[in-house]
């Protein structure tokens, strides 16, 4: 590489359940790494067991970044991950060490990859607008709402999708255009990060159903009512915050809240999950320029570490 091309960044992604932490492991044996979570769930303190989050003793062989930096409160933007993740991997070079991205929200990595639009900063008065809008209606009016003045945006959300509907509904309230003609005609507040990206993809998708299943059945027996409990005891969280939206959380909050059985919210559960499988791996198989491997296949790390070796080797001994 010279110095006016950077190395790019090696990426790990795949839909949940798909190994990447097993992955990322056998990276970390083979050269001196360091991870970067892009994930918009393990952000938060508290919230352990549902998203997966590394063990302490995990955490304490390897070292991870982005992971409890913010209070479930709170909020984190795709431009915070971006600007936290490249200051991190800038740091872990400068130590010699390889950063390795890894995770499963999309967005994040789009935002890594190609850069950000110069969109209008979030409003709280109008956003307390929307929401009471919602509340009032339902977000599927909303969508309807959003539907009327950017049938563009609308068209790829769904009708539920709160947290996407309010932005798009704020960004028209705020400039009076649609979120999808400002996405097309905006520069860029951003450049792209050259990257590479390796995709675990699972051959049969009836098998990742399988392991979304088990691996919830264990998050349950591990505690997660518990600690979902212990958010809802709180008193300051909604439904509406990103941090309970988190799938899993979402579904067992009206269990904890006396709404609805464990076996529903355990039923709805997995089919978010799966869903959520989906949608990942749609983006994925949009990526042209992805290495996909096999997740299924006991030769997947051994696949991962000849596909990113040479560059590796060069990022820890520059």
């Amino acid at each position: 590489m010279t110095a006016q091309t950077p190395m790019p960044l090696i990426c790990l992604a795949g839909p949940t359940a798909a190994g990447k932490s097993a992955v990322a492991a056998a990276i970390a044996a083979r050269w001196p790494t360091e991870i970067i979570n892009v994930d918009s769930a393990t952000i938060y303190r508290g919230m352990d067991i549902g998203t997966a989050k590394p063990a302490r003793e995990e955490r304490a062989r390897i070292h991870h970044h982005l992971l409890d930096i913010r209070d479930p409160a709170q909020t984190y933007s795709a431009a915070a991950f971006r600007r936290d993740a490249l200051r991190c991997a800038a740091e872990i070079r400068e130590r010699g060490r390889l950063p390795l991205l890894a995770g499963g929200t999309m967005l994040y990595f789009k935002a890594l990859r190609d850069g950000l639009n110069d969109l209008p900063q979030a409003d709280p008065d109008v956003r307390r607008e929307i929401e009471a809008g919602a509340q009032a209606r339902g977000w599927p009016a909303m969508h309807e709402a959003l539907a009327l003045v950017d049938p563009v945006t609308a068209a790829r959300l769904a009708p539920n999708d709160s947290q996407r509907i309010g932005r798009a509904l704020e960004i028209w309230t705020l400039t009076g255009q649609p979120m999808s003609t400002l996405i097309q005609n905006t520069a860029r507040s951003d450049i792209p990060v050259p990257t590479i990206t390796i995709s675990l993809e699972p051959a049969e998708r009836s098998v990742l159903h399988a392991r979304i299943a088990s691996r919830f059945d264990q998050m349950l027996e591990r505690g997660l009512v518990d600690e979902v409990r212990a958010l809802y005891a709180r008193g300051d969280l909604t439904p509406e915050l990103p941090s309970v939206r988190c799938v899993g959380y979402r579904q067992l909050w009206p269990f904890v809240a006396g709404e609805e059985s464990l076996q529903r919210a355990r039923e709805q559960a997995i089919a978010a999950t799966r869903q959520l499988a989906k949608r990942q791996l749609t983006w994925l198989r949009a990526l042209p320029d992805r290495i996909s491997i096999d997740a299924l296949s006991d030769a997947a790390p051994g696949a991962v570490i000849d596909r990113i070796g040479p560059l590796a080797d060069q990022m820890t001994t520059v």
